[in-house]
């Protein structure tokens, strides 16, 4: 378990700061850059996706810091979930909380890839790209385990 729990800091550690090192260039550096399919464009996110609840823009930092603080007290009371998803847990805590961050420190999350290409897509950044391979790790380790189980049901019967 101590090993999961280094790699699951490390691997927080790394996808923080490389996240937080973006958006301050984006913010501090002018990094806009207009490309054929994709463009990086400086945008804030006052809301959650697609900008939904931007009306709780002054609370939504708030409200996400509880739901991370839950799931951080779920997990230390259920050590054998965290032990199976550390790496899911690593990312989208890593994801989550850098998002957080730039609530508090810009007042918005700091987006910036914007996907244009055939049908304009919402700007987002990497922490959103992070957040949602976690969310597919722990669809695929779900839907893995589902098959499993199946498996072993089948075969005793």
């Amino acid at each position: 378990m101590k090993k999961k729990l280094v790699s699951t800091v490390a691997i927080f550690s790394i996808i923080f700061v490389i996240d937080q090192v973006l958006k301050y260039g984006f913010v501090n550096f002018d990094w806009n850059v207009d490309g054929p399919y994709m463009s990086l464009h400086l945008a804030y996110n006052y809301g959650v996706a697609f900008s939904m609840f931007a009306f709780l823009a002054e609370y939504l930092k708030y409200i996400q810091l509880s739901i991370i603080f839950a799931g951080f007290i779920y997990l230390l009371k259920n050590k054998e979930i965290f032990g199976e998803y550390y790496i899911a847990i690593a990312l989208l805590f890593a994801g989550g909380l850098s998002n957080i961050l730039d609530r508090f420190t810009y007042g918005g999350v700091v987006d910036y890839l914007y996907w244009h290409y055939g049908f304009e897509f919402a700007i987002f950044n990497f922490a959103d790209i992070i957040i949602n391979c976690a969310v597919a790790i722990i669809i695929f380790m779900q839907i893995k385990q589902w098959q499993y189980e199946r498996k072993e049901k089948k075969n005793k019967s």
